[in-house]
Protein backbone atom coordinates (compact mmCIF):
# COMPACT_ATOMS: atom_id res chain seq x y z
CA UNK A 1 0.00 0.00 0.00
CA UNK A 2 1.05 3.80 -0.59
CA UNK A 3 1.33 3.82 3.12
CA UNK A 4 3.74 0.61 3.50
CA UNK A 5 1.66 -1.78 4.86
CA UNK A 6 1.82 -5.14 2.97
CA UNK A 7 -1.12 -6.42 0.77
CA UNK A 8 -1.31 -10.22 1.02
CA UNK A 9 -2.46 -12.46 -1.72
CA UNK A 10 -3.89 -16.32 -0.20
CA UNK A 11 -5.07 -18.94 -2.43
CA UNK A 12 -7.73 -21.39 -1.65
CA UNK A 13 -9.06 -23.98 -3.46
CA UNK A 14 -11.81 -27.33 -3.37
CA UNK A 15 -14.33 -28.68 -5.03
CA UNK A 16 -12.50 -28.54 -8.42
CA UNK A 17 -12.16 -24.20 -7.93
CA UNK A 18 -8.75 -22.71 -7.21
CA UNK A 19 -9.07 -18.95 -6.10
CA UNK A 20 -6.80 -16.26 -4.73
CA UNK A 21 -7.53 -13.78 -2.68
CA UNK A 22 -6.17 -10.38 -1.72
CA UNK A 23 -6.45 -8.22 1.39
CA UNK A 24 -6.94 -4.94 -0.73
CA UNK A 25 -10.63 -4.64 -0.61
CA UNK A 26 -11.45 -8.53 -0.20
CA UNK A 27 -10.70 -8.55 -3.83
CA UNK A 28 -11.07 -12.09 -6.20
CA UNK A 29 -8.57 -11.83 -7.74
CA UNK A 30 -8.27 -14.59 -9.99
CA UNK A 31 -10.87 -17.91 -10.16
CA UNK A 32 -10.44 -20.71 -12.22
CA UNK A 33 -12.07 -24.23 -12.72
CA UNK A 34 -11.06 -27.52 -13.52
CA UNK A 35 -10.92 -28.29 -17.21
CA UNK A 36 -11.38 -24.82 -18.01
CA UNK A 37 -8.26 -23.08 -19.31
CA UNK A 38 -9.46 -19.19 -18.68
CA UNK A 39 -9.98 -17.36 -15.81
CA UNK A 40 -13.48 -16.62 -14.41
CA UNK A 41 -12.85 -13.32 -13.51
CA UNK A 42 -11.20 -10.40 -14.83
CA UNK A 43 -8.15 -9.09 -12.54
CA UNK A 44 -5.05 -7.95 -12.91
CA UNK A 45 -1.90 -9.95 -12.24
CA UNK A 46 0.27 -7.65 -10.16
CA UNK A 47 -1.38 -5.28 -7.02
CA UNK A 48 -0.09 -2.02 -8.59
CA UNK A 49 -2.91 -1.74 -10.66
CA UNK A 50 -5.53 -2.47 -8.29
CA UNK A 51 -4.86 1.05 -6.52
CA UNK A 52 -5.15 2.96 -10.25
CA UNK A 53 -6.91 1.54 -12.79
CA UNK A 54 -9.37 -0.75 -11.04
CA UNK A 55 -13.13 -0.52 -11.58
CA UNK A 56 -13.78 -2.63 -8.61
CA UNK A 57 -12.02 -5.94 -9.74
CA UNK A 58 -13.53 -8.60 -7.63
CA UNK A 59 -14.02 -6.32 -4.50
CA UNK A 60 -16.22 -6.11 -1.89
CA UNK A 61 -18.10 -2.95 -2.11
CA UNK A 62 -20.46 -1.07 1.05
CA UNK A 63 -20.42 -0.19 3.59
CA UNK A 64 -23.00 0.95 1.16
CA UNK A 65 -23.07 -0.48 -2.13
CA UNK A 66 -24.02 1.08 -5.23
CA UNK A 67 -25.53 4.46 -5.40
CA UNK A 68 -27.23 7.18 -2.80
CA UNK A 69 -28.94 10.18 -4.51
CA UNK A 70 -26.70 13.37 -3.84
CA UNK A 71 -25.05 11.41 -0.90
CA UNK A 72 -27.94 12.17 1.12
CA UNK A 73 -30.04 10.85 3.70
CA UNK A 74 -31.68 10.59 7.15
CA UNK A 75 -31.59 7.35 9.71
CA UNK A 76 -34.77 8.27 12.68
CA UNK A 77 -34.80 11.90 11.61
CA UNK A 78 -31.17 12.75 11.72
CA UNK A 79 -29.75 13.88 8.41
CA UNK A 80 -26.53 12.33 7.65
CA UNK A 81 -24.39 13.68 4.34
CA UNK A 82 -21.78 11.08 3.14
CA UNK A 83 -19.08 11.57 0.29
CA UNK A 84 -19.62 12.35 -3.18
CA UNK A 85 -17.38 10.38 -5.38
CA UNK A 86 -19.71 9.78 -8.58
CA UNK A 87 -20.00 12.73 -10.99
CA UNK A 88 -19.13 15.02 -7.63
CA UNK A 89 -22.68 14.67 -7.23
CA UNK A 90 -23.87 11.40 -5.79
CA UNK A 91 -22.12 8.36 -3.47
CA UNK A 92 -21.44 5.32 -5.01
CA UNK A 93 -19.93 1.83 -3.44
CA UNK A 94 -18.77 3.53 0.13
CA UNK A 95 -16.99 6.24 -0.92
CA UNK A 96 -13.75 7.03 -2.42
CA UNK A 97 -12.24 5.07 0.23
CA UNK A 98 -14.81 2.74 0.92
CA UNK A 99 -14.18 -0.81 1.99
CA UNK A 100 -13.41 -1.64 -1.78
CA UNK A 101 -10.60 0.52 -1.39
CA UNK A 102 -8.97 -0.73 1.97
CA UNK A 103 -6.84 -2.83 2.95
CA UNK A 104 -8.55 -5.74 4.78
CA UNK A 105 -6.95 -7.99 7.64
CA UNK A 106 -6.91 -11.81 7.42
CA UNK A 107 -8.32 -13.11 10.46
CA UNK A 108 -8.34 -16.55 9.68
CA UNK A 109 -6.94 -19.02 6.35
CA UNK A 110 -7.53 -23.10 5.64
CA UNK A 111 -6.81 -24.77 2.46
CA UNK A 112 -10.46 -24.19 1.19
CA UNK A 113 -11.52 -20.60 3.03
CA UNK A 114 -10.23 -17.46 3.95
CA UNK A 115 -12.09 -14.56 6.19
CA UNK A 116 -10.86 -10.97 5.84
CA UNK A 117 -12.20 -8.43 8.79
CA UNK A 118 -12.20 -4.10 8.08
CA UNK A 119 -13.08 -2.05 11.24
CA UNK A 120 -14.70 1.03 9.83
CA UNK A 121 -14.89 3.88 12.08
CA UNK A 122 -17.79 6.39 13.23
CA UNK A 123 -17.68 9.16 10.38
CA UNK A 124 -15.51 7.51 7.82
CA UNK A 125 -17.10 8.87 4.41
CA UNK A 126 -19.73 10.62 6.44
CA UNK A 127 -21.27 6.80 7.84
CA UNK A 128 -22.56 7.10 11.47
CA UNK A 129 -21.39 4.14 13.70
CA UNK A 130 -18.10 2.12 14.46
CA UNK A 131 -19.02 -1.23 12.36
CA UNK A 132 -16.94 -4.55 11.88
CA UNK A 133 -17.25 -6.62 9.14
CA UNK A 134 -15.95 -9.70 7.86
CA UNK A 135 -15.68 -11.68 4.61
CA UNK A 136 -15.31 -15.27 3.89
CA UNK A 137 -14.74 -16.93 1.06
CA UNK A 138 -15.40 -20.68 0.49
CA UNK A 139 -14.64 -23.17 -2.56
CA UNK A 140 -17.06 -26.19 -1.91
CA UNK A 141 -17.40 -29.41 -2.97
CA UNK A 142 -19.68 -29.36 -6.54
CA UNK A 143 -17.64 -26.41 -7.89
CA UNK A 144 -18.85 -23.70 -5.53
CA UNK A 145 -17.73 -20.50 -4.52
CA UNK A 146 -18.94 -19.58 -1.39
CA UNK A 147 -19.67 -15.60 -0.03
CA UNK A 148 -20.31 -14.96 3.41
CA UNK A 149 -20.49 -11.39 4.40
CA UNK A 150 -21.63 -10.67 8.63
CA UNK A 151 -21.52 -7.39 10.29
CA UNK A 152 -22.43 -5.12 13.21
CA UNK A 153 -22.52 -1.53 14.18
CA UNK A 154 -22.71 0.41 17.84
CA UNK A 155 -25.19 2.86 16.08
CA UNK A 156 -28.17 2.73 13.11
CA UNK A 157 -26.38 3.01 9.96
CA UNK A 158 -26.41 1.88 6.40
CA UNK A 159 -25.20 -1.49 5.97
CA UNK A 160 -25.41 -3.16 2.22
CA UNK A 161 -21.96 -4.46 0.95
CA UNK A 162 -22.07 -6.35 -2.38
CA UNK A 163 -19.41 -8.49 -4.44
CA UNK A 164 -18.14 -6.82 -7.48
CA UNK A 165 -16.70 -10.16 -9.87
CA UNK A 166 -16.86 -9.50 -13.50
CA UNK A 167 -17.24 -12.50 -15.01
CA UNK A 168 -16.70 -14.14 -18.07
CA UNK A 169 -16.83 -17.36 -18.41
CA UNK A 170 -14.98 -18.35 -21.56
CA UNK A 171 -12.22 -16.07 -21.60
CA UNK A 172 -13.04 -14.18 -24.93
CA UNK A 173 -12.96 -11.05 -25.65
CA UNK A 174 -16.03 -10.09 -24.86
CA UNK A 175 -19.57 -11.53 -23.16
CA UNK A 176 -21.90 -11.52 -26.52
CA UNK A 177 -21.98 -15.54 -26.04
CA UNK A 178 -23.11 -15.10 -22.83
CA UNK A 179 -26.61 -15.94 -21.94
CA UNK A 180 -28.00 -14.71 -18.50
CA UNK A 181 -31.40 -15.67 -16.57
CA UNK A 182 -33.08 -13.89 -13.62
CA UNK A 183 -35.37 -14.74 -11.49
CA UNK A 184 -36.83 -10.83 -11.45
CA UNK A 185 -40.04 -9.49 -12.80
CA UNK A 186 -39.25 -6.17 -11.69
CA UNK A 187 -36.51 -3.55 -12.29
CA UNK A 188 -35.91 0.05 -10.13
CA UNK A 189 -36.35 2.94 -12.70
CA UNK A 190 -33.69 5.10 -12.58
CA UNK A 191 -33.06 8.80 -14.00
CA UNK A 192 -30.23 10.49 -15.75
CA UNK A 193 -28.22 9.89 -13.48
CA UNK A 194 -28.50 6.36 -12.73
CA UNK A 195 -30.57 7.57 -9.06
CA UNK A 196 -33.97 5.63 -8.42
CA UNK A 197 -36.91 7.41 -8.48
CA UNK A 198 -38.42 5.65 -6.59
CA UNK A 199 -40.40 2.86 -9.14
CA UNK A 200 -39.79 -0.55 -9.48
CA UNK A 201 -41.99 -1.57 -12.56
CA UNK A 202 -42.57 -4.90 -14.25
CA UNK A 203 -40.14 -6.00 -16.74
CA UNK A 204 -42.48 -7.86 -19.07
CA UNK A 205 -41.83 -6.75 -22.98
CA UNK A 206 -38.19 -4.42 -22.10
CA UNK A 207 -34.47 -5.16 -22.12
CA UNK A 208 -34.46 -6.09 -18.37
CA UNK A 209 -36.80 -9.22 -18.68
CA UNK A 210 -34.62 -11.64 -17.79
CA UNK A 211 -37.09 -14.47 -16.57
CA UNK A 212 -35.88 -16.87 -20.01
CA UNK A 213 -32.53 -17.01 -20.47
CA UNK A 214 -31.32 -14.90 -23.00
CA UNK A 215 -28.04 -12.66 -24.60
CA UNK A 216 -26.71 -10.08 -21.95
CA UNK A 217 -26.02 -8.09 -24.78
CA UNK A 218 -28.64 -5.91 -26.56
CA UNK A 219 -28.85 -2.14 -28.75
CA UNK A 220 -29.33 -0.61 -25.21
CA UNK A 221 -27.04 -1.01 -22.41
CA UNK A 222 -27.92 -2.47 -18.84
CA UNK A 223 -26.37 -1.30 -15.65
CA UNK A 224 -29.58 -1.57 -13.60
CA UNK A 225 -30.93 -3.58 -10.39
CA UNK A 226 -33.46 -6.13 -11.00
CA UNK A 227 -35.81 -6.94 -8.53
CA UNK A 228 -35.88 -10.48 -6.80
CA UNK A 229 -37.53 -9.77 -3.45
CA UNK A 230 -39.41 -7.02 -1.42
CA UNK A 231 -36.57 -8.07 1.66
CA UNK A 232 -33.72 -10.55 1.97
CA UNK A 233 -34.56 -13.97 2.46
CA UNK A 234 -32.81 -17.62 2.89
CA UNK A 235 -30.16 -18.17 0.46
CA UNK A 236 -31.68 -19.32 -3.08
CA UNK A 237 -31.57 -19.97 -6.61
CA UNK A 238 -31.82 -16.33 -8.65
CA UNK A 239 -30.66 -17.11 -12.21
CA UNK A 240 -27.56 -18.32 -13.91
CA UNK A 241 -24.93 -17.13 -16.63
CA UNK A 242 -23.38 -19.10 -19.60
CA UNK A 243 -21.26 -19.33 -22.05
CA UNK A 244 -22.45 -20.71 -25.25
CA UNK A 245 -18.53 -21.12 -26.39
CA UNK A 246 -17.10 -22.73 -23.33
CA UNK A 247 -20.17 -24.45 -21.97
CA UNK A 248 -19.49 -23.55 -18.91
CA UNK A 249 -22.11 -22.39 -16.69
CA UNK A 250 -22.77 -20.50 -13.23
CA UNK A 251 -25.68 -20.97 -10.98
CA UNK A 252 -25.53 -17.70 -8.88
CA UNK A 253 -28.03 -17.94 -4.70
CA UNK A 254 -27.86 -15.06 -2.79
CA UNK A 255 -29.95 -13.97 0.05
CA UNK A 256 -30.42 -10.13 -1.31
CA UNK A 257 -33.45 -8.31 -2.50
CA UNK A 258 -31.89 -7.46 -5.25
CA UNK A 259 -29.30 -8.20 -8.05
CA UNK A 260 -27.32 -5.53 -9.73
CA UNK A 261 -26.69 -6.10 -13.81
CA UNK A 262 -23.76 -4.33 -15.00
CA UNK A 263 -22.89 -5.48 -18.99
CA UNK A 264 -19.62 -3.69 -18.48
CA UNK A 265 -20.00 -1.24 -21.74
CA UNK A 266 -17.95 1.73 -20.21
CA UNK A 267 -14.77 -1.16 -19.85
CA UNK A 268 -11.79 0.41 -20.66
CA UNK A 269 -8.81 -0.88 -18.41
CA UNK A 270 -5.07 0.74 -19.95
CA UNK A 271 -2.96 -2.45 -17.94
CA UNK A 272 -3.50 -5.73 -19.59
CA UNK A 273 -5.23 -8.10 -17.49
CA UNK A 274 -4.91 -11.93 -16.50
CA UNK A 275 -3.18 -13.82 -19.11
CA UNK A 276 -2.15 -10.87 -20.78
CA UNK A 277 -5.75 -9.85 -22.03
CA UNK A 278 -6.86 -6.10 -22.78
CA UNK A 279 -10.14 -5.50 -21.13
CA UNK A 280 -12.31 -3.49 -23.20
CA UNK A 281 -15.78 -2.99 -23.51
CA UNK A 282 -17.98 -5.80 -22.33
CA UNK A 283 -15.05 -7.91 -21.16
CA UNK A 284 -17.03 -9.34 -18.40
CA UNK A 285 -20.41 -8.75 -17.02
CA UNK A 286 -20.66 -7.55 -13.06
CA UNK A 287 -23.56 -9.64 -11.48
CA UNK A 288 -23.60 -7.76 -7.87
CA UNK A 289 -26.66 -9.43 -5.02
CA UNK A 290 -27.20 -6.75 -3.08
CA UNK A 291 -30.10 -4.42 -1.37
CA UNK A 292 -31.78 -2.31 -4.26
CA UNK A 293 -29.81 0.74 -4.84
CA UNK A 294 -30.55 4.00 -2.68
CA UNK A 295 -33.35 1.91 -0.39
CA UNK A 296 -32.65 3.98 2.12
CA UNK A 297 -34.17 7.29 -0.20
CA UNK A 298 -37.43 5.44 -0.96
CA UNK A 299 -40.58 3.88 0.51
CA UNK A 300 -41.86 0.28 -0.07
CA UNK A 301 -37.48 -0.57 -0.58
CA UNK A 302 -36.01 -3.22 1.07
CA UNK A 303 -34.98 -2.17 5.12
CA UNK A 304 -30.89 -1.20 4.61
CA UNK A 305 -30.54 0.14 8.00
CA UNK A 306 -28.29 -2.06 10.79
CA UNK A 307 -29.24 -1.05 14.16
CA UNK A 308 -27.26 -2.30 17.60
CA UNK A 309 -27.44 -5.50 18.28
CA UNK A 310 -28.35 -6.55 14.88
CA UNK A 311 -26.25 -8.45 12.50
CA UNK A 312 -26.13 -8.06 9.02
CA UNK A 313 -26.08 -11.78 7.53
CA UNK A 314 -25.25 -11.95 3.06
CA UNK A 315 -24.50 -15.27 1.68
CA UNK A 316 -24.18 -16.02 -1.83
CA UNK A 317 -23.05 -18.89 -3.93
CA UNK A 318 -21.65 -19.46 -7.48
CA UNK A 319 -22.15 -22.60 -8.72
CA UNK A 320 -19.87 -23.77 -11.61
CA UNK A 321 -20.46 -26.47 -13.94
CA UNK A 322 -18.75 -27.60 -17.64
CA UNK A 323 -21.08 -28.84 -20.28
Amino acid sequence: MPDGSAVLKHRISGGGLVADVLSFGAVLQNLRLDGHEAPLVLGFETFAPYLTDSPYFGAIVGRCANRIGNGAFEIDGTPFQVDRNFKAQHHLHGGSAGVGKRNWTVEHVEADRVTLRIDLADGEMGYPGNMVARCTYACLAGGVFDMRIEAETDAPTLCNFAHHSYWNLDGGQDTRDHVLQVDADRMTVVDDGFIPTGESRDVSGTRYDFRTERPIHDKVFIDHNLCLSDERQAIRRIGSLRSLASGVSMEMRSTEPGLHVYDGFKLSVRPTGLGERVYGANSGVALEPQIWPDAINHEGFPNAVLRPGETYKQHAQFAFTKG
